[in-house]
């Protein structure tokens, strides 16, 4: 499974998402209509159709996509995302390690570090720089 995996989508009445993409043509994703009253729709790449109950629907969300549910109940559906079939091994892999690692970052598994402030550049006196190298290993003598 990839990015959310699996998860459930209720959409109320009178509602819907506007168009968008998620541009990642890397991850397919899978609605099961659970509960969808007559209505409700679903565009992607100009293209609508409706979910059915007990049935998968299967997109690419990096194509411009919409919902609506025009009905007077809430529309359910349980999400799937999944690695597109055509990724090599290696590039699984390496989305599967960049996700990971940003999961465990969201979680608090991997800490934030609060980057170090940055002093202010201390001004040279006249006389520093090199010459007052030389007067700190030498003793301070001329």
């Amino acid at each position: 499974l990839a990015v959310r995996g699996v998860c459930f989508a209720r959409q109320t009445p009178g509602s819907g998402v506007g168009a968008h993409t998620d541009g990642r043509n890397f991850i397919l994703t899978s609605h099961l209509g659970l509960k969808v009253p007559e209505g409700c729709w679903i565009k992607v790449g100009g293209e609508e159709r409706t979910w059915s109950e007990g049935k998968l629907t299967t997109l690419d969300t990096s194509f411009e996509h919409s919902t609506g549910n025009p009905s007077s109940e809430d529309r359910h559906v349980l999400i799937i995302d999944f690695w597109h079939p055509e990724l090599s091994e290696a590039e699984r892999a390496g989305l599967e390690f960049i996700y990971d690692l940003r999961n465990s970052f969201e979680s608090g598994v991997v800490p934030f570090r609060q980057p170090k402030a940055k002093s202010a550049p201390e001004e040279e006196e006249e006389g520093q720089g090199l010459a007052g190298l030389w007067k700190a290993l030498t003793g301070g003598g001329d």
